[in-house]
C-alpha cells in the first residue's frame, strides 16, 4: 500500500500545480517533494503527472487519482488536527493582506494589541489594493470592500460601509451648491481610482439610482489622500461616513445632497477554505470581528 505521506504531498502537487508552490506550503525541498511523487508513481505503476519545463499537469490516471484520495485524506488531516490544536497555543506565521485604507495608525495599534495578546503569533502584512490570489500567494486572511468575485473564497461580513458627498466650506465660497446629481458635473471632485481625471460614481437615493461621471484635479487610490484633499478645498469628495461625520458635526465639511450617497457596501475577511481553519487564524478572526473601529461601520 502507498505510504500516506506521499499520497498527502502528490495531492498537495495537484492542488498548486507546482512542485516549488507544494514545497513552500509544506516546508520541504523541492527535490524532497519531486522524490515522493515519483515513489508514488513507482509504487502504483502509473504516471499521475506530466511534466515539461513550462508545464506541470495531471494525466488522466492522476485526475481520476487525486479526485479519489484528495477528499479522504482531507478528512484524515482534519481529525489529526482536531486532536492536536485543541491542546495548542495560537502560534506560527498569519499572512495578512489588507487595502490601502489600513496603513494607518488605528489598524497597526490594533494587530500590535494582537501580537501582545498572542505572543507566538507572527504577522506578515501585505498592504496593498491589489486583489492578490490568496492561494497562490499563501495569504490566509484578506479583507476586501465590496462586491467579491472570486466564488471559490469564503467570505464572513465584518461590517459595511457607506460614503457621503462633502465637501470644504472654503471650496463652496462663491459657487452654487448642487441640487440635484446632475449637478456634480459642473464642480470639481477629487476622485478615488480616478482615470485621466475623471471618475464615475454610483449614487443611490431610496430606490432611485444614478451613475455620474465627475472630474477634478486630484485622483489617488486610497482614501487619506482623498480626505486630505476635500478638507483642504480642493472639490467635493465622496467620503466615507467614518470619515467625515466629525467634521460635518464640527462645521469643517459641508454634507451635500444629503439625501444621496453611495449604495452600502460590505467590508468582508476572506480566506481560502472553510476546512478546519488553523488556530491562529481562528484567533485572529475573532478579534477582527469584535474590534470597534472607524473603518466601517456595525452590521447592526
Amino acid at each position: 500500500m502507498p505510504d500516506l505521506n506521499d499520497i498527502a504531498v502528490f495531492v498537495k502537487v495537484a492542488q498548486y500545480g507546482s512542485f516549488s508552490r507544494a514545497a513552500h506550503s509544506l516546508g520541504m525541498p523541492v527535490s524532497t517533494v519531486s522524490r515522493k511523487v515519483t515513489s508514488l508513481e513507482e509504487q502504483l505503476g502509473v504516471a499521475l503527472l506530466q511534466r515539461t519545463t513550462r508545464k506541470l499537469s495531471l494525466t488522466a490516471q492522476g485526475r481520476a487519482y487525486y479526485d479519489r484520495c484528495s477528499e479522504p485524506l482531507a478528512h484524515l488531516i482534519d481529525a489529526e488536527q482536531a486532536l492536536t490544536e485543541t491542546q495548542r497555543k495560537p502560534e506560527g506565521l498569519l499572512k495578512i493582506s489588507v487595502p490601502v485604507i489600513f496603513g494607518q495608525e488605528v489598524f497597526y495599534e490594533f494587530v500590535s494589541s494582537f501580537l501582545k495578546a498572542y505572543p507566538e503569533i507572527q504577522v506578515d502584512l501585505f498592504v496593498t489594493n491589489l486583489f492578490l490570489d490568496l492561494i497562490a500567494e499563501n495569504i490566509d486572511l484578506g479583507i476586501r470592500f465590496g462586491e467579491l468575485k472570486d466564488s471559490s473564497i469564503v467570505a464572513q461580513r465584518l461590517g459595511k460601509s457607506v460614503r457621503y458627498l462633502v465637501a470644504a466650506p472654503d471650496y463652496l465660497k462663491g459657487r452654487a451648491l448642487p441640487a440635484k446629481p446632475e449637478d456634480l458635473k459642473d464642480h470639481q471632485c477629487v476622485l478615488l481610482n480616478g482615470r485621466n481625471g475623471e471618475a464615475e460614481w454610483h449614487l443611490v437615493s431610496g430606490r432611485k439610482s444614478i451613475d455620474m461621471r465627475v472630474s477634478g484635479p486630484v485622483s489617488s487610490r486610497d482614501f487619506e489622500a482623498v480626505s486630505a484633499f476635500t478638507y483642504r478645498g480642493h472639490g467635493i469628495g465622496l467620503l466615507p461616513s467614518t470619515y467625515c461625520e466629525e467634521e460635518i458635526k464640527r462645521g469643517e465639511l459641508i454634507r451635500l445632497l444629503p439625501d444621496w450617497s453611495s449604495p452600502e457596501i460590505f467590508v468582508h475577511a476572506v480566506y481560502p477554505t472553510r476546512r478546519f481553519l488553523p488556530l491562529r487564524l481562528q484567533v485572529f478572526l475573532e478579534a477582527l470581528k469584535a474590534w470597534k473601529n472607524p473603518l466601517w461601520l456595525p452590521l447592526h
